[in-house]
């Protein structure tokens, strides 16, 4: 599988993300760096809660437990559990079965949509991030950088690196007030290689649905 950054819109401080940002990036990867773009994308990341009748089963259910579905495996649902240092994978029909058991509850929803756009070996995502049960209301910008000649993390860090610096000099010369931020996860720590895979994709959604999160409620 091609190797992912997963960046998210770091605003100046005091400024609030919004539509305009978003119109504005979109066209930086469309007219400067002639972005070809392609059809609509959309990931979704669930905080679930795990719902305890006595106080005796507290300690049986993980408390941070994070979903993730992503367009690249429909058929595929990502669960993170951070306290544990795990990703693992299951079939889609886990989120009904969890809710026949009543096992967890969605606390928030958080959803990642927007368009595809390529350039040559690149494909970029780019979109907002909105709380699903209200989604018009913008809480953050997200962009996917996918480098598909490679499955490595090694061997793409600095062709990754050189890109998303081009990215930000282009942003950056639009004078939006904030700039993109990626913060790679301690793979290694949750026993994921270095051959890219989908477990990668989503604990970086899970870095940055946490990040937002604590933004959000500062």
């Amino acid at each position: 599988m091609p190797v992912k950054w997963l960046l998210y819109w770091q605003p100046n401080a005091g400024i609030t993300v919004n539509t305009q940002i978003l119109t504005e990036i979109s066209q930086c990867v469309e007219s400067s760096i002639n972005g070809v773009k392609g059809g609509r994308w959309k990931s979704t990341l669930i905080f679930y809660r795990p719902i305890t009748r006595d106080q005796s089963s507290q300690n049986d259910y993980p408390k941070d437990l994070l979903g993730v579905s992503l367009p690249e495996q429909p058929d595929k649902y990502y669960f993170v559990l951070r306290s544990h240092r795990i990703v693992f994978e299951a079939d889609s029909n886990i989120q009904s079965i969890m809710e026949k058991a009543q096992s967890y509850k969605a606390r928030i929803a958080l959803t990642f949509e927007g368009f595809q756009y390529q350039l040559g070996d690149f494909q970029l995502k780019v979109g907002k991030v909105a709380l699903t049960a209200h989604a018009e209301n913008l809480r953050g910008i997200a962009m996917e950088v996918e480098y598909l000649p490679l499955s490595s993390l090694d061997k793409s860090r600095q062709v990754m690196e050189d890109f998303v610096d081009i990215l930000q000099e282009i942003v950056s010369s639009r004078s939006l007030p904030g700039h993109f931020t990626h913060i790679e996860p301690n793979f290694s720590e949750y026993s994921l290689t270095d051959h890219y895979s989908s477990q990668h994709t989503s604990l970086q959604y899970a870095t940055v649905m946490t990040q937002l999160l604590t933004t959000l409620r500062n």
